[in-house]
């Protein structure tokens, strides 16, 4: 024995055991770690648990709710005031009374009179053209480049009659007025029926604009065509009116071989306008 070993021969510890090079998974040192399972239905459940909690805990509160008020006393709502009525109770002495609208303050008072009285006369050295007076329906609707929809149209929308006139003034010029009247229960007729040929004449662009207002109405305008030039042909010169006033909508269609001079289109709706 070698005496340099006394001094280990009571060291009883076994030696270092040298470093593995795997772990205890199996795994080597270079390799990723294996994932961890989750306890992913032990979550769901615990989600659906609460989920149905919170459905019985509203349930249950709204019954409560629902019983608390129920077994309340009712509230009484507050009294509705009651003015005092504007007219009097009993009807006032004779002679006391509010006197009748005359019938330049009843605006409707002419409208249920005697329609043609409202067309503008003839003027003088004119000439009758066409229908003077009451038009029926389906004569009214010929007129249009589509009489079975325009009849069809006139007997929905509530017509209720048209008052015509037309006249000459000198060899080719031509003026047409007409007064259609709509029943009390179809008061937008008249507004549709005007603003609606409105619309046809600005969308296809005969009048070259969006024409001009009639001074004194809501809604009502006028438009100037431009000339129509065809060879053989006379020049062809246009110009409409169209105004709505109560459930009265007013055309006026003007036609000559020379050129129709604003003003007297103008002025033309603005005098039918006021005779209404």
């Amino acid at each position: 024995m070698n005496p340099d070993d006394d001094g280990d021969a009571g060291n009883t510890e076994a030696p270092e055991a040298p470093e593995a090079s795997g772990t205890a998974d199996g795994n080597t040192a270079g390799d990723p770690p294996a994932p961890v399972a989750r306890p992913r239905r032990r979550v769901l459940r615990t989600i659906g648990l609460i989920a149905v909690a919170a459905v019985l805990g509203l349930v249950g509160g709204t019954a409560v709710g629902y019983r608390i008020q129920a077994d309340r006393e009712p509230t009484p709502l507050p009294a509705l005031n009651q003015p005092g009525l504007a007219y009097p109770a009993k009807p006032l002495p004779e002679g006391e009374g509010p006197e009748p609208l005359s019938a330049k303050e009843d605006l409707q008072s002419k409208a249920q009179g005697d329609l043609r009285k409202l067309l503008l006369p003839r003027p003088k050295g004119a000439r009758a053209d066409g229908t003077d007076g009451w038009q029926p329906l389906d004569a009214y609707a010929d007129t249009f480049t589509m009489p079975d929809g325009r009849l069809q149209d006139g007997l929905t929308s509530g017509i209720r009659r048209i008052a015509t006139r037309g006249w000459l003034v000198g060899e080719y010029k031509s003026v047409r007025i007409e007064l259609v009247q709509y029943r009390p229960d179809s008061r937008l007729g008249a507004f549709e029926h005007a603003t609606q040929q409105q619309r046809i004449t600005a969308s296809e662009g005969k009048s070259g604009s969006l024409g001009h207002e009639v001074k004194g109405s809501t809604n009502g305008r006028y438009y100037i065509y431009p000339v129509r030039r065809e060879a053989g042909y006379m020049d062809a010169y246009e110009a409409r009116a169209f105004i709505q006033r109560g459930d009265i909508a007013i055309t006026i269609l003007m036609y000559d071989t020379h050129k129709i001079a604003e003003s007297e289109i103008r002025s033309l709706a603005e005098r039918q306008l006021g005779r209404l």
